[in-house]
Protein backbone atom coordinates (compact mmCIF):
# COMPACT_ATOMS: atom_id res chain seq x y z
CA UNK A 1 0.00 0.00 0.00
CA UNK A 2 1.25 3.47 -0.51
CA UNK A 3 2.35 5.77 1.95
CA UNK A 4 0.25 8.75 1.15
CA UNK A 5 0.70 11.73 3.43
CA UNK A 6 -1.44 14.43 4.26
CA UNK A 7 0.19 17.74 3.00
CA UNK A 8 -0.39 21.37 3.59
CA UNK A 9 0.09 23.00 0.78
CA UNK A 10 0.50 26.72 2.22
CA UNK A 11 3.40 25.01 4.31
CA UNK A 12 6.58 25.64 1.45
CA UNK A 13 7.03 26.14 -2.14
CA UNK A 14 7.49 22.29 -2.04
CA UNK A 15 4.69 21.52 0.41
CA UNK A 16 2.91 23.05 -2.39
CA UNK A 17 4.56 21.79 -5.15
CA UNK A 18 3.98 18.04 -3.74
CA UNK A 19 0.13 18.54 -3.48
CA UNK A 20 0.28 19.59 -7.35
CA UNK A 21 1.66 16.81 -8.45
CA UNK A 22 -0.43 14.19 -6.78
CA UNK A 23 -3.90 16.58 -7.79
CA UNK A 24 -2.58 16.81 -11.32
CA UNK A 25 -1.59 13.03 -11.54
CA UNK A 26 -4.58 12.24 -10.16
CA UNK A 27 -6.79 14.40 -12.82
CA UNK A 28 -5.12 12.57 -15.14
CA UNK A 29 -5.68 8.83 -13.89
CA UNK A 30 -2.37 8.04 -13.81
CA UNK A 31 -0.77 5.88 -10.65
CA UNK A 32 2.32 6.78 -9.75
CA UNK A 33 4.37 3.86 -11.33
CA UNK A 34 2.46 4.81 -14.66
CA UNK A 35 3.47 8.71 -14.25
CA UNK A 36 7.05 7.66 -13.38
CA UNK A 37 7.14 5.58 -16.58
CA UNK A 38 6.49 8.66 -18.56
CA UNK A 39 8.92 10.88 -16.90
CA UNK A 40 11.74 8.28 -16.30
CA UNK A 41 11.93 7.38 -12.69
CA UNK A 42 10.47 5.24 -10.48
CA UNK A 43 7.18 5.43 -8.78
CA UNK A 44 9.02 5.36 -5.54
CA UNK A 45 10.59 8.79 -6.39
CA UNK A 46 7.16 9.81 -7.72
CA UNK A 47 5.97 9.12 -4.14
CA UNK A 48 8.53 11.22 -2.17
CA UNK A 49 8.19 14.24 -3.94
CA UNK A 50 4.37 14.37 -3.61
CA UNK A 51 5.14 13.91 0.29
CA UNK A 52 7.56 16.89 -0.03
CA UNK A 53 10.38 14.19 1.26
CA UNK A 54 12.50 14.95 -1.89
CA UNK A 55 13.02 18.08 -3.86
CA UNK A 56 12.44 17.59 -7.65
CA UNK A 57 15.21 18.67 -10.29
CA UNK A 58 14.48 21.68 -13.08
CA UNK A 59 14.95 18.60 -15.80
CA UNK A 60 12.17 16.14 -13.76
CA UNK A 61 9.66 19.51 -13.69
CA UNK A 62 10.15 20.07 -17.61
CA UNK A 63 9.17 16.05 -18.12
CA UNK A 64 5.97 16.84 -15.66
CA UNK A 65 5.01 19.32 -17.75
CA UNK A 66 5.09 17.31 -20.88
CA UNK A 67 3.72 14.22 -19.42
CA UNK A 68 0.67 15.73 -17.74
CA UNK A 69 0.24 18.59 -20.26
CA UNK A 70 0.51 21.08 -17.46
CA UNK A 71 1.18 23.98 -19.87
CA UNK A 72 4.37 25.23 -17.54
CA UNK A 73 2.96 24.57 -13.99
CA UNK A 74 5.94 22.90 -12.53
CA UNK A 75 8.49 24.52 -14.56
CA UNK A 76 7.52 27.65 -12.74
CA UNK A 77 6.95 26.09 -9.34
CA UNK A 78 10.47 24.65 -9.37
CA UNK A 79 11.91 28.28 -9.32
CA UNK A 80 10.27 28.69 -6.18
CA UNK A 81 10.99 25.35 -4.35
CA UNK A 82 14.62 25.45 -5.52
CA UNK A 83 14.78 28.96 -3.80
CA UNK A 84 13.61 27.93 -0.48
CA UNK A 85 16.30 24.91 0.05
CA UNK A 86 19.24 27.21 1.62
CA UNK A 87 19.23 28.16 5.07
CA UNK A 88 16.35 30.94 5.70
CA UNK A 89 19.66 33.20 6.79
CA UNK A 90 20.55 33.25 3.24
CA UNK A 91 17.51 33.33 1.13
CA UNK A 92 17.49 36.78 1.33
CA UNK A 93 21.02 37.54 0.20
CA UNK A 94 20.33 34.89 -2.81
CA UNK A 95 16.79 36.96 -4.05
CA UNK A 96 19.28 40.12 -3.88
CA UNK A 97 22.22 37.96 -5.82
CA UNK A 98 19.65 37.00 -8.33
CA UNK A 99 18.67 41.31 -9.45
CA UNK A 100 22.37 42.50 -9.17
CA UNK A 101 23.87 43.64 -12.34
CA UNK A 102 27.56 43.64 -10.70
CA UNK A 103 29.03 41.45 -8.21
CA UNK A 104 32.05 41.86 -6.57
CA UNK A 105 33.46 39.26 -4.08
CA UNK A 106 36.21 38.81 -1.68
CA UNK A 107 36.61 34.86 -1.17
CA UNK A 108 38.83 34.06 1.32
CA UNK A 109 38.30 30.46 2.42
CA UNK A 110 36.38 28.62 -0.27
CA UNK A 111 35.38 28.91 -4.17
CA UNK A 112 32.57 31.43 -4.76
CA UNK A 113 29.20 29.28 -4.77
CA UNK A 114 28.30 30.52 -8.69
CA UNK A 115 31.90 29.42 -10.04
CA UNK A 116 31.36 25.98 -7.94
CA UNK A 117 31.26 22.43 -9.59
CA UNK A 118 29.03 19.97 -8.15
CA UNK A 119 31.64 17.90 -6.37
CA UNK A 120 32.91 20.40 -4.55
CA UNK A 121 30.16 22.24 -3.91
CA UNK A 122 28.44 18.78 -2.46
CA UNK A 123 31.45 17.89 -0.61
CA UNK A 124 31.46 21.48 1.52
CA UNK A 125 27.56 20.84 1.73
CA UNK A 126 28.27 17.59 3.30
CA UNK A 127 30.09 19.53 6.32
CA UNK A 128 27.30 21.25 7.96
CA UNK A 129 24.07 19.56 6.05
CA UNK A 130 24.89 15.82 5.61
CA UNK A 131 21.35 14.73 5.60
CA UNK A 132 20.58 17.78 3.11
CA UNK A 133 23.22 17.61 0.26
CA UNK A 134 20.63 17.31 -2.58
CA UNK A 135 18.74 19.83 -1.50
CA UNK A 136 21.24 22.16 -0.54
CA UNK A 137 22.77 21.82 -3.88
CA UNK A 138 19.77 22.12 -5.88
CA UNK A 139 19.26 25.37 -4.19
CA UNK A 140 22.83 26.44 -4.90
CA UNK A 141 22.67 24.72 -9.03
CA UNK A 142 20.05 27.63 -9.30
CA UNK A 143 21.48 30.22 -8.05
CA UNK A 144 24.20 29.67 -10.86
CA UNK A 145 21.59 29.83 -13.25
CA UNK A 146 22.19 33.74 -13.36
CA UNK A 147 25.16 33.51 -14.88
CA UNK A 148 23.18 31.57 -18.06
CA UNK A 149 21.00 34.41 -18.75
CA UNK A 150 20.73 36.63 -21.75
CA UNK A 151 21.90 39.44 -19.77
CA UNK A 152 23.94 37.77 -16.95
CA UNK A 153 25.18 40.01 -13.88
CA UNK A 154 29.14 41.06 -14.24
CA UNK A 155 30.67 38.65 -11.86
CA UNK A 156 34.20 40.13 -10.16
CA UNK A 157 35.68 36.84 -7.76
CA UNK A 158 39.09 38.18 -6.24
CA UNK A 159 40.23 34.53 -4.56
CA UNK A 160 42.73 34.24 -1.78
CA UNK A 161 45.37 31.71 -3.01
CA UNK A 162 45.09 29.80 -0.09
CA UNK A 163 41.46 28.79 -1.68
CA UNK A 164 43.37 26.90 -4.37
CA UNK A 165 45.64 24.71 -1.78
CA UNK A 166 42.78 23.82 0.26
CA UNK A 167 41.95 20.57 -0.81
CA UNK A 168 38.13 19.99 -0.55
CA UNK A 169 36.81 16.76 -1.34
CA UNK A 170 40.04 15.05 -3.07
CA UNK A 171 42.80 15.77 -5.19
CA UNK A 172 40.28 14.79 -8.31
CA UNK A 173 37.66 17.21 -7.10
CA UNK A 174 40.75 20.12 -6.92
CA UNK A 175 41.63 19.60 -10.47
CA UNK A 176 38.04 19.79 -11.62
CA UNK A 177 37.61 22.75 -9.74
CA UNK A 178 40.09 24.27 -10.69
CA UNK A 179 39.74 23.34 -14.62
CA UNK A 180 36.21 24.61 -14.22
CA UNK A 181 37.63 28.05 -13.01
CA UNK A 182 39.64 28.27 -16.41
CA UNK A 183 36.68 28.28 -18.44
CA UNK A 184 35.41 31.34 -17.25
CA UNK A 185 38.18 33.12 -19.65
CA UNK A 186 35.93 32.77 -22.38
CA UNK A 187 33.14 34.49 -20.69
CA UNK A 188 33.74 38.81 -20.76
CA UNK A 189 31.61 39.01 -18.23
CA UNK A 190 32.89 36.84 -15.47
CA UNK A 191 36.61 38.04 -13.89
CA UNK A 192 38.39 36.21 -11.27
CA UNK A 193 41.94 37.37 -9.89
CA UNK A 194 44.21 35.69 -7.21
CA UNK A 195 45.52 37.85 -4.16
CA UNK A 196 48.67 35.74 -3.82
CA UNK A 197 50.40 34.98 -0.61
CA UNK A 198 52.92 37.11 -1.49
CA UNK A 199 50.72 40.38 -0.78
CA UNK A 200 51.25 40.16 2.58
CA UNK A 201 49.08 41.98 4.79
CA UNK A 202 45.73 43.62 2.90
CA UNK A 203 42.11 45.00 3.54
CA UNK A 204 40.66 41.74 2.81
CA UNK A 205 42.00 40.36 5.99
CA UNK A 206 38.40 40.65 8.15
CA UNK A 207 37.28 38.08 6.21
CA UNK A 208 34.99 37.01 3.14
CA UNK A 209 32.55 39.94 1.88
CA UNK A 210 30.75 40.99 -1.33
CA UNK A 211 29.41 43.77 -3.02
CA UNK A 212 25.90 43.61 -4.75
CA UNK A 213 25.12 46.94 -7.32
CA UNK A 214 21.59 46.79 -9.17
CA UNK A 215 20.50 48.99 -11.83
CA UNK A 216 17.98 51.59 -9.81
CA UNK A 217 18.49 50.47 -5.65
CA UNK A 218 21.04 50.95 -3.51
CA UNK A 219 24.23 48.96 -3.20
CA UNK A 220 24.14 46.23 -0.84
CA UNK A 221 27.37 44.94 1.51
CA UNK A 222 27.19 41.18 2.70
CA UNK A 223 29.09 39.02 4.78
CA UNK A 224 28.71 36.24 7.20
CA UNK A 225 29.61 35.33 10.97
CA UNK A 226 29.22 32.02 12.77
CA UNK A 227 25.76 33.65 14.32
CA UNK A 228 24.37 35.23 11.60
CA UNK A 229 25.29 37.02 8.47
CA UNK A 230 25.64 40.82 7.72
CA UNK A 231 23.55 42.82 4.88
CA UNK A 232 23.27 46.21 4.68
CA UNK A 233 22.70 49.32 2.33
CA UNK A 234 24.99 51.62 4.87
CA UNK A 235 26.33 54.66 2.53
CA UNK A 236 29.23 54.81 4.74
CA UNK A 237 30.04 50.75 4.88
CA UNK A 238 29.61 50.54 1.29
CA UNK A 239 31.92 53.32 0.76
CA UNK A 240 34.88 51.72 2.78
CA UNK A 241 34.71 48.14 1.76
CA UNK A 242 34.01 49.37 -2.15
CA UNK A 243 37.74 51.32 -1.63
CA UNK A 244 38.52 48.10 0.40
CA UNK A 245 37.96 46.04 -2.97
CA UNK A 246 39.54 48.13 -5.38
CA UNK A 247 42.59 47.97 -2.92
CA UNK A 248 42.14 43.86 -3.43
CA UNK A 249 41.88 43.85 -7.26
CA UNK A 250 44.88 45.88 -7.48
CA UNK A 251 46.97 43.95 -5.14
CA UNK A 252 45.86 40.60 -7.25
CA UNK A 253 47.45 39.41 -10.42
CA UNK A 254 45.79 40.19 -13.64
CA UNK A 255 42.88 37.64 -15.04
CA UNK A 256 45.66 36.57 -17.15
CA UNK A 257 48.50 35.97 -14.47
CA UNK A 258 45.94 34.36 -12.53
CA UNK A 259 44.61 31.97 -14.78
CA UNK A 260 48.38 30.76 -15.10
CA UNK A 261 48.80 30.61 -11.23
CA UNK A 262 45.43 28.25 -11.08
CA UNK A 263 47.24 26.14 -14.30
CA UNK A 264 50.09 25.82 -12.15
CA UNK A 265 48.29 24.79 -9.30
CA UNK A 266 46.18 22.35 -10.62
CA UNK A 267 48.76 20.65 -12.58
CA UNK A 268 51.47 20.35 -9.52
CA UNK A 269 49.44 20.32 -6.61
CA UNK A 270 46.73 17.95 -8.16
CA UNK A 271 47.59 16.93 -11.17
CA UNK A 272 50.06 13.79 -10.42
CA UNK A 273 50.75 11.77 -7.06
CA UNK A 274 52.73 13.47 -4.78
CA UNK A 275 53.69 10.02 -3.00
CA UNK A 276 57.61 9.48 -2.92
CA UNK A 277 56.65 5.61 -4.10
CA UNK A 278 53.99 6.53 -6.86
CA UNK A 279 54.82 4.97 -9.80
CA UNK A 280 54.24 5.91 -13.77
CA UNK A 281 51.97 3.81 -15.26
CA UNK A 282 52.86 3.75 -19.11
Amino acid sequence: MVNIRSLDPSASPLDYYGSELRRLREAAGLNQAQLGACVFCTASLIGQIENARKVPTRKFSLRLDVALETGGVFERLIGLVLKSQPPTWFQAYADMEAKATYISTYQAQVIYGLLQTEVYGRALLSVDYPDRVDEMWAGRLERQRILERENPPVLWVVLDEAVLHREVGSRETMREQLAHLLTFLERPWVNIQVLPFSAGQHTGMVGTFTLLRFEDDPDIFYSESYDQPHMTANPELIRERSVGYARLQAAALSPEESAALIARVMEERYGHDPRPDARTVA
